[in-house]
């Protein structure tokens, strides 16, 4: 049925698509009875609870950042399944992001090419939201993905991470650190360890001054050197953070089939996600695994389309995987998908 339907709206501008598709099943879900089908029909029956970074999740199958920039879908995204959906990438201030089109399919190699530039509607307005949501006494794990203005000099980023940390601070259960994307100029060179010593560093004091703590895990990017990853497992280990995510999106286009690099070529920048990063991430989970012996906990994500694929990433030394190109080309049930193949 999905099949049918995605040829229909492969017909038409992915970002348009997003949000009517999500605007479509917010509407629905006022029906009553229409939410106690979609759970039937795409919450998985087989109940596997999974503890890490010291919460209870549901499932270990997640919503990756970039699909709910703003916190508006989490209650349609928990009946489809999600056992946590990570919000964001969220800044201080509101930003437009990139111009569009700025979100491109390859189809051929069941990719997406996207160059969004952190558009959201800034912290203070993501909070207010999550905090009208909490009060309804909704439970969903909720990550929040945080990253520094465009018009913040690298300079001053750790600046931004730490004003979104203690905006989002009261409302999610854990944060994600995004120094990875290829959409923000500049963004990446953060990866760098002094700078990234600066941000978390910061962040992990923040903390402190807390109740509760929220663990701070950072994401990677796929095109990282094993050299830089073993930095960024050197700092991880010294400053006790939380996590790693492996991983963002890719620029390297050698990942494509001539007529996927066809079409990226024509689209222009951005970050490829999908089917061709998915050896790549997998290869760098396994290498940090074992390259601090399970010490570092992995989120991973990165082509993860069905349950072997998430297998495989659990098996390289994930704790859990994180989907979204997937999700598009799927359709609802990815996550009833999955979880019906992971260990109980």
């Amino acid at each position: 049925m999905y099949q049918l339907l995605r040829r229909l709206l492969f017909c038409f501008d992915p970002e348009k698509v997003h949000y009517f598709s999500m605007n479509s099943l917010q509407f629905l879900c006022r029906i009553p009875l229409f939410p106690a089908v979609l759970k039937k029909l795409f919450q998985p029956k087989k109940k596997a609870p999974y503890h890490f970074l010291g919460l209870n999740f549901p499932n270990r199958v997640g919503l990756g950042a970039g699909f709910d920039k703003n916190a508006r879908y989490l209650d349609e995204l928990e009946l489809l399944g999600f056992g946590f959906v990570e919000i964001g990438t969220v800044t201080p201030l509101p930003q437009a992001g990139n111009e569009r089109p700025r979100l491109f399919r390859l189809p051929a190699d069941k990719a997406l090419l996207n160059r969004m530039g952190f558009n959201n509607d800034g912290a203070a307005v993501i909070a207010g939201r999550l905090e009208d949501w909490r009060k309804q006494n909704k439970r969903l794990i909720i990550g929040g993905n945080i990253g520094k203005n465009k018009i913040t000099a690298n300079e001053d980023a750790w600046k931004d991470y730490a004003h979104c940390f203690h905006a989002l601070h009261p409302y999610v259960d854990y944060f994600v650190v995004n120094v990875s994307s290829p959409n923000t100029p500049g963004l990446r060179a953060l990866q760098e360890k002094d700078a990234l010593r600066k941000i978390l560093g910061n962040l992990q004091e923040l903390n402190k001054q807390y109740k509760v703590r929220r663990p701070v895990l950072l994401k990677i990017a796929p095109d990282l050197l094993f050299e830089q990853i073993d930095e960024v497992v050197e700092l991880a280990l010294e400053i006790n953070l939380d996590g790693l995510v492996a991983s963002n999106t890719t620029i390297d286009r050698n990942l494509l089939s001539k007529e996927g690099k066809l079409a990226a070529e024509k689209y222009g920048a951005g970050g490829l996600s999908g089917l061709p990063v998915k050896n790549k991430s997998t290869e760098i989970v396994a290498y940090i695994h074992q390259k601090t012996n399970g010490r570092i906990p992995i989120i991973a994500s990165g082509g993860i389309f069905s349950g072997i694929d998430a297998l495989e990433k659990i098996n390289a030394g994930a704790s859990l995987v994180q989907v979204w190109t997937g999700f598009i080309y799927n359709g609802p049930a990815i996550v009833k998908a999955i979880c019906n193949k992971l260990p109980s």
